[in-house]
């Protein structure tokens, strides 16, 4: 299973520039009023990012419908689901950046948003993003029943039972020595949430069934730890140009990470394992999986 390393960048690609299509599409264009307010919202989203949680999704529905065509009304489902975790994802940054909380001036190689604004606008930006995500949700054209759990799905996954509450554990452990037990139920709810979601999401689009969405959960409790051990690696073996962000944040912070709390060998040693699980749990998936393959792949070698 799995596809060749050039057709999996070119699909990753062909992917990254359709959402950046797709979200400039459903943005507020910059002339609305309140123009500010709509231009940190697109200075916030667009120009940048990997894309992997939009990718996720598409890849997700391409391994449930088993290389069939999507309909007409699934490919534009699978566009707003797309989104809207990019909409999620792209608001937490906002807010993570604040000075009330990791206080950072370089996201995605520029300026943030409090920085390239001002603080209250870019506290609006993000205010303004979550709701917009789930306004693209809840216009699926899907089954009313299939967007209910769409919808319910991504506000757990951004809530305090995921997101935001992971986010509020990573305050309270500034210089707290943490288990690595602790480390991972953090890392679950502040990283893994969401990606487990966006993959979930494509899955629920395309129709999977019982047995397909616990394969793609058990796929994405992998993947999702394992973004984040990724992450905790690069903060301590790239630099600020190549990540786009500050690096050494974390240790300068004195954040606990995957690096501190296991050394840097053996949190290398916990993504292998952690890789391994991700292919072997959509193995049953057969070629339909080969991009869930791939980007389980490109997560784990990813140089940002």
């Amino acid at each position: 299973m799995g596809v060749e390393k050039s057709v999996g960048e070119e699909w990753l690609q062909e992917r990254v520039q359709h959402m950046e299509q797709v979200l400039a599409s459903m943005l507020p264009a910059e002339d609305v009023k309140p123009q500010s307010l709509h231009q940190a919202m697109r200075y916030a989203v667009l120009g940048g990012g990997k894309r992997v949680r939009a990718a996720l999704v598409y890849a997700a529905g391409e391994a449930v419908l088993q290389g069939a065509a999507p309909t007409a009304a699934q490919e534009k489902a699978l566009d707003l689901a797309a989104a809207s975790v990019e909409l999620i994802h792209a608001y937490s940054l906002v807010h993570d950046d604040l000075p009330c909380m990791d206080d950072d001036t370089l996201r995605r190689g520029r300026p943030t948003v409090h920085v390239q604004f001002d603080e209250a606008t870019a506290m609006l930006a993000g205010d303004a993003l979550q709701p917009l995500a789930f306004e693209l949700l809840a216009s699926m054209p899907v089954a009313p029943a299939l967007t209910v759990q769409a919808v319910t799905l991504l506000a757990k996954a951004a809530g305090s039972l995921g997101m935001a509450g992971g986010q509020a554990i990573d305050c309270e452990s500034v210089g707290v020595a943490l288990s690595l037990e602790q480390l991972q139920e953090m890392h679950r709810l502040k990283t893994g949430a969401m990606l487990k979601t966006s993959i979930l999401l494509g899955g629920i689009v395309a129709g999977a069934s019982s047995t397909q969405r616990q394969m793609l959960n058990d796929y994405g409790n992998a993947m999702g730890l394992g973004f984040q051990v990724m992450d905790d690696i690069l903060d301590v073996t790239a630099d600020t140009q190549t990540l786009g962000k500050t690096a050494g944040k974390d240790a300068e912070d004195n954040k606990p990470t995957y690096v501190s709390v296991m050394g840097l060998e053996e949190a290398k040693a916990f993504l292998a394992s952690l890789h391994e699980q991700s292919r072997m749990a959509i193995r049953a998936l057969g070629n339909g999986g080969q991009y869930l393959s791939y980007m389980a792949d490109y997560i784990v070698g990813r140089a940002y």
